[in-house]
């Protein structure tokens, strides 16, 4: 599945929906936080909880989120279950990849008026207050 096609072929609409969903999954930050979390090593979901401040709750359905949709993997261990990155290296490379793109865009990801999710503050923006 090439999303990348060469000049004047179309893109195979399978794929381009299955690109869609993959880049839907990193799409919500908590998630891509867990993500971020993963690639340094197995976690349970208490210690996401207690790395990351948020409800177990919510870790939870993130972290089922990511293992249903094949981006992430448990194993059980007695009364524990942790998790990590399915295709480690691959996400790193993702990862490292978008980091990148963002380094070569600047803040233009930020300022995109299309997308509905939460802004992060910069230090400019504390300074006018």
């Amino acid at each position: 599945m090439a999303m990348i096609q060469e000049k004047g072929a179309t893109l195979d609409e399978v794929a381009t929906v299955a690109y869609a969903h993959l880049f839907q999954a990193f799409a919500e930050p908590t998630r891509l936080a867990i993500v971020q979390h993963l690639a340094s090593g197995e976690h349970r979901v208490r210690d996401l909880v207690e790395h990351m401040g948020l409800a177990q709750s919510t870790v939870s359905k993130h972290v089922g989120f990511l293992v249903e949709c094949g981006l992430a993997t448990m194993r059980p261990e007695g009364r524990s279950t942790w998790y990590s990155l399915a295709q480690s290296e691959l996400l790193r490379t993702l990862i490292a990849a978008a980091e990148r793109l963002l380094d070569a865009t600047g803040t233009q990801a930020l300022l995109c008026t299309h997308l509905r999710l939460p802004h992060t503050h910069h230090a400019s923006d504390t300074d006018k207050k």
